[in-house]
């Protein structure tokens, strides 16, 4: 079926004769067609797996991979777990935390915030926070101080930097002779951190272990501990093998719980995503049946002295596949290079885009981060060049069907 002399005369059709220029551009447009449909395709894909990872990263950052807690929320004698903690090889830390909801005030100004409390010692080992410090440092969170690092988007709403004061108001009361009265302490603020999540920078901030205690009146208990695992994609089994060790009844959560909807979303977003702009690719794709039928009504004539000198009618057919595979293969060859430079310069080139225009495509408080970032997959390279081009040979099917059904008595009957 194919044969050299089909190879050549499909090849010879990719370029037409100054007569038929119209067909050249119509086949030029079909290639950039499927071209800027996989390159999109691809870009598009990749700044989504980019957003997932980067989103990912930055919630595990500041949220622990699991937890472990008590029966009724509270977690007492916490350094009884520890010696059972060392015995598994997949924890890599662990931290103990207090964590409530409050009222952070600032002359005018209030917001409320999700107030931890740490130990400056521990807390590296589960979280990201101290790479994250724009001002200050873990240690200067000492008990009885009452130092607060605040989230960079906080402190910008309260108005204070490093070394102001604020006043901290929990839902907990404190009975005095003038009435029940909530209960309230004055912090220095010796930190901010920025995450580069709004959802943390915007609504969090850390105190001292101790000092949450005395806040919250937990007298010797704490919230939980918060662990670190080896592998963030296997906390569930992890969280599941801990619980039947641990001395006592506990509670073990991991961070599936708490984000899996969100994750999911995020999947479901990409499979639409990816269908939808496939549809563009495969529209892209049928313009080279156009293209092809209309090539086979210029060579009609052609076809017809080509059966007269004995050429079957599938090799006629192989003519028309070459043809249309060969512009499938440059929209597939040019839109994948074109997309995979572009997904990898995506960090760069937006920003461009951003300052020339005047414009910012992300906006931190709705789209929780304010960066545009990208992850090259090169499955998904695969996958999108793979079906593009699959989808350019099934166009050329239907023309080249119908060039191998020309009667040659009839075409060559008015020449």
């Amino acid at each position: 079926m194919f044969k050299p002399l089909t190879l050549f005369i499909g090849l010879r059709y990719t370029r037409a004769k100054r007569r038929t220029g119209f067909i050249s551009f119509i086949t030029l447009t079909s290639i950039l067609g499927i071209a800027l449909g996989v390159a999109a395709l691809i870009t598009v894909l990749s700044v989504m797996n980019g957003f997932e990872a980067e989103l990912r990263d930055r919630i595990l950052g500041m949220t622990s991979h699991a937890s472990i807690t008590g029966s009724e929320g509270e977690l007492h004698n916490w350094e009884s777990l520890q010696d059972a903690l060392k015995t598994e090889p997949r924890v890599k830390g662990w931290a103990p935390y207090v964590e409530g909801q409050a009222m952070i005030n600032s002359g005018q100004r209030v917001s409320g915030s999700l107030l931890r409390g740490i130990l400056p010692d521990f807390e590296p080992r589960v979280s990201e926070v101290a790479t994250r410090l724009v001002t200050g440092n873990l240690s200067h969170l000492k008990a009885g101080e009452f130092g607060i690092i605040l989230g960079a988007e906080l402190a910008e709403h309260l108005g204070v930097v490093t070394g102001d004061k604020v006043t901290v108001i929990t839902p907990q009361v404190t009975p005095t002779p003038a009435g029940i009265l909530p209960r309230l302490k004055r912090f220095t603020v010796v930190g901010i951190f920025h995450v580069g999540m709004f959802e943390y920078d915007r609504n969090m901030a850390l105190i001292n272990l101790d000092d949450a205690k005395r806040l919250f009146s937990l007298d010797d208990a704490i919230s939980g501990l918060r662990l670190k695992v080896d592998d963030v994609f296997y906390a569930r089994q992890i969280a599941r093998e801990i619980g039947p060790k641990l001395p006592g009844e506990y509670m073990v959560t991991d961070w599936t719980q708490a984000h899996s909807n969100f994750f999911k979303a995020i999947q479901t977003e990409k499979r639409v995503m990816f269908i939808i702009l496939l549809l563009i690719v495969a529209v892209a794709a049928f313009n080279i049946v156009s293209t092809l039928v209309m090539v086979v009504t210029d060579k009609r004539a052609d076809i017809a002295i080509l059966r007269t000198q004995g050429m079957a009618p599938l090799s006629v057919m192989a003519i028309f596949i070459v043809l249309g595979t060969v512009i499938g293969l440059f929209g597939t060859l040019v839109g994948g290079i074109g997309g995979v430079l572009l997904a990898l310069n995506v960090e760069t080139v937006v920003p461009a885009i951003e300052k020339l225009f005047g414009v910012q495509f992300l906006s931190a408080d709705v789209y929780y981060i304010s960066e545009l970032p990208s992850k090259l997959i090169w499955g998904d390279v695969y996958r999108i060049t793979g079906v593009a081009f699959i989808l350019s040979i099934l166009a050329t099917l239907y023309p080249a069907w119908q060039a191998s059904r020309i009667r040659p008595a009839e075409e060559l009957r008015y020449e």
